[in-house]
């Protein structure tokens, strides 16, 4: 089965009625899991870039913005509740290892390397000594740089999988090259999933499912017209159960790839080769 994790990201927007609510989609339309960030607003950006003006709905700054859409450890702790209530995985990307390290306290089931700390080999190896099965998404990354990253997952002999990736909000369509998800599979010998930007619900991850990818990951909102650099290339609630509902259909398509005479197909074997008897 494909395993589908509903990326809230920072779409609640700071609110944690917000969060719930994206929580509740993802569970109603069969995710399997949710996921979310969390930053050390301070420390990964430089004082320059948090000072830059810019007009939001909590202030003119970007420090303003992005110090609002973190969760603090209470809120997650309320989300580790929800979700437990509502019967679904939830796990978090961070981008620090101050954050790795604290989020330890939730003991979730998953982790998840986002693209852009795929070369932060520190970080890497703070999530790789907790030996979770870990997600590594691959957008804007060079062969080079993959590899890099699994040998310090090997090293520590943490479960993995590849997340075949384009980092563009909304991704163009005709770049998502989706042949590299068998390619990567072969050349790594290990699962490769598919994390998605793209507009659309299917038009993309379909495919994905189609040429092996073993998880789907897609970004969720409840309403793609929200402040936020995500909100764009996000699925609403019934672009999710869509999504949700046409992966587990071509789970069923593609079968298991072994030949056998169905059940069904013996009525039709009796009466069409009778002729040879």
């Amino acid at each position: 089965m494909v395993f589908v994790t509903a990326e809230i990201g920072t779409n609640h927007m700071g609110d944690i009625k917000i969060a719930k609510k994206l929580i509740d989609v993802a569970k109603e339309a069969g995710c399997n899991a949710v996921k979310f960030q969390k930053k050390s607003v301070e420390k990964i950006y430089s004082k320059e870039f948090l000072d830059t003006k810019l007009e939001s709905p909590w202030g003119t700054t970007q420090r303003e913005m992005r110090t609002y859409r973190e969760f603090d450890m209470k809120q997650f702790s309320e989300i580790d509740k929800y979700c437990k209530k509502k019967k679904i995985f939830w796990f978090a990307s961070c981008w620090d290892i101050d954050s790795q390290i604290q989020m330890r306290k939730f003991k979730t089931k998953y982790n998840k390397v986002a693209s852009a700390m795929l070369t932060h080999k520190k970080l890497l190896k703070t999530i790789a000594e907790e030996k979770k099965y870990t997600f590594i998404a691959t957008g804007m990354s060079s062969l080079k740089d993959i590899d890099n990253a699994i040998k310090i997952f090997r090293k520590f002999k943490c479960p993995f999988e590849l997340m075949h990736c384009h980092s563009a909000y909304p991704m163009p369509v005709n770049e998502a090259n989706l042949k590299l998800i068998p390619f990567l599979k072969k050349k790594f010998k290990c699962d490769v999933g598919y994390s998605g930007h793209e507009t659309g619900a299917t038009n993309v991850s379909i495919p994905a499912v189609m040429l092996g990818a073993t998880s789907v990951e897609r970004h969720i909102t409840l309403d793609r017209t929200m402040y936020g650099n995500d909100q764009s290339a996000s699925l609403e609630p019934e672009g999710v159960k869509r999504l949700v509902r046409d992966i587990k259909i071509i789970d069923k398509i593609l079968g298991n790839g072994k030949k056998q005479v169905w059940e069904s197909e013996i009525p039709a074997q009796k009466k069409l080769r009778q002729i040879f008897i």
